[in-house]
C-alpha cells in the first residue's frame, strides 16, 4: 500500500467530500485521516489515503478529473517512523486578535525544534468587550532533547509582548 496526502480546495457546495471519497473507493483506497473545513466560502482540506501501489497512478489521474469542482494535489506520504522519544504538548492561546500571533508562536516552537502535529485557529467577536478575539490550539511533538523550562519561558515572554494568554499542557 502507498500512503498519499491529498490537498483539496474549491468553492463550497454539497457533494465535494463524496466526490473525492467515491474516487478513492473506486481505486481500492482507504480514507484514513483528514482535516476539512469551509473557510470564507471555500472548502479546503488535507486527506491521508492509502491505496494499492498499482492503483496510485490511476487514482491520481481520476482525481485530476475533479478540476473545476475541486483542485486536488497529490503528495507522497511518508512511512517514516516517529521519534519514539518525542512527546506531545498542547499550547492554547487566547487574546485580542492582532497580526503576527501565529508568526510569533510558531517561531518559538521552531526555535525549540517542536513539530506541529495539528493547529486550529479562530477569530470571533468578543461578546462583552467588543473587538475580535483570537484563539488557537496547537498540538506539537516535543523532542526528548527539548528544554521545557526554556520553552515555557519563551512562551511566557510572548504573553506579555502579544497580550494574550498562553497555556502549555
Amino acid at each position: 500500500m502507498t500512503t498519499l496526502i491529498l490537498t483539496v480546495v474549491g468553492s463550497d457546495r454539497p457533494g465535494l467530500v463524496a466526490a473525492v471519497a467515491d474516487i478513492v473507493d473506486e481505486h481500492g483506497g482507504n480514507w484514513e485521516n483528514s482535516q476539512l473545513a469551509e473557510l470564507a466560502g471555500a472548502f479546503a482540506g488535507v486527506i491521508q489515503v492509502s491505496v494499492p501501489d498499482d492503483s496510485r497512478a490511476d487514482l491520481t489521474a481520476a482525481l485530476r478529473e475533479l478540476d473545476g469542482l475541486l483542485t486536488v494535489t497529490v503528495h507522497a506520504g511518508s512511512d517514516a517512523a516517529d521519534d519514539a522519544q518525542a512527546r506531545p504538548i498542547t499550547v492554547q492561546i487566547l487574546g485580542n486578535d492582532r497580526p503576527g500571533i501565529v508568526r510569533e508562536v510558531s517561531a518559538v516552537l521552531r526555535t525549540h525544534e517542536l513539530s506541529i502535529e495539528s493547529m486550529t485557529t479562530e477569530t470571533r467577536d468578543a461578546a462583552m468587550a467588543g473587538g475580535r478575539l483570537f484563539e488557537a490550539s496547537v498540538v506539537a511533538e516535543v523532542p526528548a532533547s527539548a528544554d521545557l523550562d526554556a520553552l515555557r519561558a519563551d512562551l511566557e515572554r510572548l504573553t506579555t509582548e502579544l497580550q494574550v494568554d498562553i497555556a502549555l499542557t
